[in-house]
């Protein structure tokens, strides 16, 4: 981080130093972060998911690239979601699965579906050398209500994995990985369906995604889950554009 906070009338913001982009060659990436803890965590962390930041461990940050705002914020709206036809494949590809809503504790059965998945899919970035250690504090060190739903098929084999923040009014994706020897499955839209249903039947009306990049295959994905909201000038907004 830099040395310079960014004060408001309750809460300090950093910024962090700028970084090669990892999702868009040529650009930098600079992030604004703050601190969750304390008391009040939850609620804080709704304000500020409503205003486009997201977490990592007791972080909440956005980002704040120069000349670039390729990141919008997303989320998908659970009443009136849409089964696509692919999306309706993708539940029968799965419908063998049972998930396992449980608290956020690390285990090392998660973390050898991590490191096959970060060498397959991420072979040479930052997370594909993460420590257990490492994966247990990304999973642990958070000051909210965080769920782990692993998915395991019916001889209990691990498949997937999702790491979810529990707030009053959504269910937040924060990470999630599976099986890569499974691509027939296509478990990550299995996943952010599965989570669609459960907020739904909670009774919640959002699901946040994190940030769609439009030009980046990796984040481009998230669109295709209608409808959705995106947070533009004006608030967030409906988007009505081609999926």
């Amino acid at each position: 981080m830099t040395g310079q906070p960014l004060r408001r009338p309750d809460r300090m913001f950093f910024g962090t130093r700028v970084l090669p982009c990892p999702y868009l060659p040529g650009r930098q990436e600079r992030k604004v972060v703050t601190e969750l803890g304390g008391p009040g965590a939850d609620e804080l962390y709704e304000r500020m998911s409503r205003a486009g930041f997201r977490r990592s461990h007791g972080l909440a940050y956005r980002p704040a690239c120069p000349n670039c705002s390729a990141c919008v914020p997303i989320r998908i709206c659970t009443d009136g979601f849409e089964m696509s036809r692919s999306i309706r494949r993708v539940a029968r590809a799965n419908a063998d699965l049972r998930a396992r809503d449980r608290t956020a504790i690390a285990t090392v059965e998660q973390y050898r579906l991590f490191a096959a998945y970060q060498r397959s899919r991420h072979g040479g970035g930052d997370m594909s050398s993460m420590t257990f250690g490492d994966y247990r504090s990304m999973v642990e060190d958070t000051p909210i209500d965080t769920r782990l739903i692993e998915f395991r098929n019916a001889g209990g084999v691990l498949l997937g994995v999702m790491l979810a923040d529990r707030l009053s009014d959504s269910l937040s994706a924060v990470y999630s990985f599976f099986a890569p020897d499974q691509p027939r499955r296509s478990l990550g839209t299995y996943m952010v369906y599965w989570l669609v249903e459960s907020a739904a039947a909670s009774g919640l009306p959002h699901v946040y995604l994190g940030y769609w990049i439009e030009d980046c295959a990796k984040m481009a994905y998230k669109i295709r889950f209608r409808p959705v909201e995106i947070l533009a000038a004006g608030g967030w907004q409906r988007y009505r554009g081609p999926g």
